[in-house]
């Protein structure tokens, strides 16, 4: 099996949803946000914002090469902004399998925590009214990168259990 990448809008449930397509698959799972962490030592919103953009997307970039070197069955949930960059939805494409998770901005909302919305820098300090608007802002840029994937699955109204069953019989 080759690498079952999901790619998405932060919040969009990849990294839920990754892990539990791994286990249903018997692969293991990967979060490129975790592993740059784990790299950096230092949370993703601290490496953002200390570092800045251009060294996370490049970190990120790292990660990513790194996965698909080792050349491992694995599901990977990506960072949200990871497939926007530089050829990265292109590599992913060239090696794998990508699955864009499409979830509404308000429903992202509804389902991101309080320390959620906290821990994204790019979301810290907005009322509920310039969140919604940044992030479908923020998502129509990505869109055109997100819509490259192999397979795009609209989210509302299906369960955990229903996407992973669509995924597996579609990829």
């Amino acid at each position: 099996m080759e690498p079952l990448f999901l790619v998405g809008y932060m919040g969009c449930g990849k990294s839920t949803l990754g892990r539990k397509l791994a286990h249903w698959l018997g692969v293991s799972f990967a979060d490129t946000d975790t592993l740059v962490e784990q790299r950096e030592g230092a949370s993703v919103a601290d490496v953002y914002e200390l570092a800045g953009a251009e060294y996370f997307r490049q970190a990120e970039r790292a990660v990513l090469d790194e996965l698909i070197a080792s050349g491992a069955c694995t599901v990977i949930s990506t960072g949200g902004g990871l497939p926007a960059w530089g050829d990265n939805m292109a590599r992913m494409n060239a090696v794998g399998t990508t699955v864009y998770l499409r979830r509404p901005a308000e429903q992202i909302i509804r389902r991101m925590s309080p320390y959620g919305r906290q821990k994204r820098p790019r979301l810290r300090g907005l009322s509920d009214t310039e969140l919604v608007e940044f992030m479908r802002r923020d998502m129509a840029e990505r869109e055109p990168f997100y819509a490259q994937a192999r397979l795009i699955v609209d989210c509302i109204g299906k369960s955990d259990a229903e996407l992973i069953e669509w995924i597996i019989q579609n990829r």
